[in-house]
């Protein structure tokens, strides 16, 4: 019987998840983490959560971990983007989602990159045409690591909060409300951001 997408996504997940006490389960996490972000399709929530429910106190460390992986790949991405586009668009483009998920980011990108990039997980568009769209238009590569930290960060420091209050309930609503949690973990960094930055400039203009 053949194994559907979603299933061979489940089957490497419980893989993973099953190292969790290997000596080197840090930086599987971090290249697992790397490999997800560019290309193959491993859940990484499958691995996080169960890692975080069963290792509590390491759960910020392993979101850590996770980003940094996530940011490294961002910027291979990015590069990818930046000097291989013109020569190998069309195979990166099919490879990492599709002519027409390129096309409507690249739109959303044109008006406001930093929010495009900041909103990924919240709109249906995989962060590889995020990362080729950012470098193949030679948009300012802090800015797009900022907007991917953010965004990042978000999913992956949440996935940990989520533990910290659900405990092993986390993974079952992840998986049933992943959109909505997203879409308010994001709303949440950028709020936090604005209340800093306005404390920051009352306390300037003080």
């Amino acid at each position: 019987m053949g194994w559907s997408l979603q299933d061979q996504k489940q089957r490497l997940g419980d893989r993973l998840t099953a190292l969790m006490d290997h000596r080197r389960a840090i930086w599987l996490l971090f290249v697992a983490s790397i490999l997800e972000t560019l290309i193959v399709p491993i859940p990484i929530e499958t691995i996080l959560i169960p890692w975080m429910v069963m290792r509590p106190e390491k759960r910020w460390r392993l979101a850590t971990v996770a980003l940094a992986g996530n940011l490294l790949a961002a910027a291979i991405g990015y590069g990818l983007g930046a000097w291989a586009m013109g020569q190998f668009g069309d195979q990166l483009i099919a490879l990492f989602g599709g002519q027409q998920a390129f096309n409507d980011f690249d739109q959303r990108f044109s008006d406001n990159g930093f929010l495009a990039v900041l909103s990924i997980g919240v709109i249906p568009i995989p962060f590889q045409i995020a990362m080729l769209v950012a470098g193949s238009t030679s948009y300012a590569f802090p800015l797009f690591m900022l907007a991917a930290l953010l965004a990042r960060g978000a999913r992956y420091f949440g996935l940990a909060l989520l533990v910290h209050f659900f405990g092993d309930r986390a993974l079952r609503l992840w998986k049933r409300h992943e959109r909505t949690m997203m879409v308010v973990l994001v709303v949440a960094v950028v709020g936090y951001l604005i209340y800093k930055g306005v404390g920051m400039m009352g306390g300037g203009a003080g």
